[in-house]
């Protein structure tokens, strides 16, 4: 035997969570230029960084030498003041999925159980089979969350249930009123984890007070992140707002250096360009509805979505062959198939000239 061999059979199992192509990996591939190439993939906003999350970022290079506050104070104080929780009911993290595994290592281990739906987010079967627990996926139902088959699933083993609202990769959405009652309904002693990480991408109008509801649920753990509608993906900011003993157990294990000096100080900026928020919203909004026009003209199906990326279905089991096609062209997509979703694709709104670019390389695809 080997040391490898010695480390527990469930992380030998884990299948790696596999990220969107980048441009330079197809550039190299098919010999393409990278200025042409157009990357949908990943959920990235097309307007790049909020221009005062940037400014902050840059100026706070001049500080790399420092140790981050490993308790993210000044950030941690500005959550507080917009979403009106504690400072102590904050949990800070290296992109929300940080924050998602934390709660996975707090309150789960081996003989207790995680629930989530068919089809959501690849990162919650992946941190329950990090710790040992039993993920239990639930069926979805018209590709989104099943909540009365979710509130079934519940057994004395369950410890955490996820919900992502939007949810990745189908873009559907739960309504408040059904949140509502699900988390009436689930015991105190399991932990219901919402992941909201294109919550700004949501209508007014759809958007629920779900901040409000941690004073009724303490077993409520919101995720939000600085990844999508703010530009900041690749620094990797995420924040989780909870009961303070939830947030308290979190912050034990948390490593103390998790988020960096410069995602703290763009973070800290990106709050207040409420102005970028709203033209990325707007921008997300035309291009959901040039790219939905665009599918139903070329007569391919797709998934509503309240996010910003939308999935589409390809006919006759020809989901890789024309993600390929379009891999040729310079246009990347993401394949869903780890979803259990082999015949669908998964593109995110770009800019007008992408969105564009892409629908004319689907046309040629699809012939």
């Amino acid at each position: 035997m080997n040391l490898c061999d010695f480390a527990p059979e469930y992380i030998q199992s884990i299948a790696p969570y596999q990220p969107g192509k980048p441009i330079s990996e197809l550039a190299r591939e098919m010999g393409l230029d990278e200025h042409n190439i157009v990357k949908l993939a990943s959920n990235e906003n097309p307007f790049g960084t909020s221009p005062l999350a940037l400014e902050a970022m840059i100026n706070a290079l001049e500080e790399v030498m420092r140790y981050p506050d490993g308790n993210g104070f000044e950030l941690k104080t500005a959550l507080s003041k917009k979403y009106g929780v504690d400072s102590n009911q904050i949990v800070l993290g290296n992109g929300s999925n940080d924050v998602l595994e934390l709660a996975a290592r707090v309150f789960l281990k081996p003989g207790t159980s995680a629930i989530y739906s068919q089809h959501a987010f690849a990162v919650y079967p992946l941190v329950t089979q990090a710790v040992g627990a039993k993920g239990v996926s639930v069926p979805a139902k018209n590709f989104g969350h099943d909540l009365n088959a979710m509130l079934d699933a519940v057994t004395p083993e369950t410890r955490v249930i996820y919900i992502a609202n939007p949810n990745n990769p189908t873009g559907t959405f739960v309504i408040t009123t059904n949140l509502q009652s699900f988390l009436k309904q689930i015991s105190p002693d399991v932990l219901v984890v919402l992941d909201e990480a294109y919550n700004e991408y949501l209508p007014e109008a759809s958007k629920s007070n779900s901040i409000e509801w941690l004073d009724h649920f303490p077993n409520l753990l919101i995720t939000r992140t600085f990844s999508k509608i703010y530009g900041m993906a690749g620094i990797r900011v995420g924040f989780g707002l909870a009961h303070a003993h939830v947030a308290g157990l979190m912050n034990r294990i948390r490593q103390p250096f998790n988020v960096n000096n410069i995602g703290l100080a763009g973070a800290l900026a990106a709050i207040n360009d409420v102005e970028f928020v709203k033209r990325s919203y707007a921008l997300n909004q035309a291009g959901m509805l040039q790219i939905t026009s665009g599918l139903t003209r070329l007569g391919v199906e797709f998934i509503p979505s309240f996010g910003n990326f939308i999935s589409f279905s390809v006919k006759d089991g020809k989901a890789s062959t024309v993600y390929q096609k379009l891999l040729k062209q310079g246009v990347i997509v993401r394949p869903i198939g780890i979803y259990e979703m082999p015949q669908h694709l998964r593109v995110t709104i770009g800019l007008e000239a992408e969105n564009n670019k892409f629908l004319q390389a689907l046309e040629k695809a699809i012939q």
